[in-house]
């Protein structure tokens, strides 16, 4: 029997069954689906496009109704702002588990409204229940829009050759932060613990939507950022895999640029998790112009975002090429996110 993984499907099943499936042709649709795109666009006429994008909802109940609502946000307005269009309206389908109380479902939706109000986004629509089968982590599916002109964003298809490409923050941030959450006290055993503290501080770094649109804010396409993607399952190295595939471009990255701070390293090496390979919300890879890279380094850093550059795009053929030292070795991914199995594993362990 094929191994069925937790997370997303693996990228096969996703290229040979979904990504041909997909419904009615339209003459509407700029972008459809495909492997790293984070977002649909679709022509809505008069020189303006609709971004739309979709996401899990997550309710994690071992760190707060108030933390979760904002990481599920969050999550939804990264991939919308990864194209350089800031989020503006939600369509938000909670699907709820049984044992959930009102009260505390009330806390949560609240908390929804609260962030995304700061951020500037409506909540225009959606459904809501309680049903059986229904459990955490996920809750229900959510949906981010905008409306911009058609000039205004991009997608990984529009990188080029000789563009730089720049990380921000670190890797394996949402790892490191929900593992310290989920398990504090399995954490402390582990790490230690000033280090499990320090972890469980990188929930409010796992959002990349301040970093997308200060990036993007040096210009896009020819004029400065060509391409912005969330490292989410799969991590960094994933990611920029799926930049590279879905760009039809060779990218070469320099292994010991890409940054891990002492608390993920900590963190994952105590899970077996490898950092470059596990989730990283938070995260955002960006491809720009060459004569562009200072001014987007210096536009994350006026927020006070590190940015890391750690490659560059250089030839056709979709590949990512992973430089350590001397040697240099073609990347391919795993089917899965390790990082799954081990917070199932501690779920059902009843890690504390």
């Amino acid at each position: 029997m094929a191994r069925k993984g937790l997370g997303k499907v693996d990228r096969d099943f996703l290229g040979r069954v979904l990504f041909r499936n997909t419904g009615a042709e339209n003459a509407a649709v700029v972008v459809g689906p495909g492997m790293g795109l984070d977002n649909a666009v679709l022509s809505v006429g008069a020189g303006r496009v609709m971004v739309v994008t979709a996401d899990p909802l997550s309710m994690i109940p071992s760190i707060g109704m108030d933390d979760s609502a904002w990481l599920t946000v969050h999550e939804l307005a990264s991939d919308l702002a990864s194209s350089a269009v800031a989020p503006q309206f939600a369509v938000l389908d909670y699907n709820l588990p049984p044992s959930l109380g009102l009260d505390d479902f009330e806390r949560y939706a609240v908390a929804v409204s609260d962030e995304c109000r700061r951020l500037g986004v409506s909540i225009v629509g959606g459904h809501t229940g309680r049903y059986p089968g229904s459990d955490y982590t996920i809750v229900g599916g959510g949906m981010m829009i905008a409306l911009a002109d058609e000039g205004a964003y991009v997608t990984p298809k529009m990188i080029q050759e000789g563009d730089e490409i720049v990380m921000t923050k670190g890797a394996a941030i949402e790892a490191t932060a929900v593992l310290a959450l989920a398990f504090p006290e399995t954490t402390e055993k582990k790490v230690g613990r000033r280090a499990a503290r320090r972890a469980a501080t990188y929930l409010r770094r796992c959002s990349t939507v301040e970093d997308a649109l200060a990036a993007s804010s040096v210009g896009v396409r020819s004029e400065g950022v060509t391409a912005m993607h969330d490292a989410t399952e799969g991590g960094v190295l994933g990611g920029l895999y799926e930049l590279a595939k879905t760009s039809g471009r060779t990218l070469r990255i320099e292994r010991e640029k890409i940054h891990v701070s002492e608390e993920s390293s900590s963190v994952c090496g105590a899970f077996g998790l490898d950092p470059l390979v596990t989730i990283s919300e938070g995260t955002l890879l960006i491809a720009c112009r060459p004569d562009r890279l200072l001014q987007v380094l210096d536009h994350l850093a006026a927020k006070k975002i590190e940015g890391f550059g750690i490659g560059r795009v250089q030839g056709r053929g979709p590949k990512l090429l992973v430089s350590e030292g001397a040697s240099t070795r073609t990347y391919v991914p795993p089917k899965f996110d390790p990082y799954w199995e081990v917070y199932a594993a501690g779920v059902k362990g009843g890690w504390r």
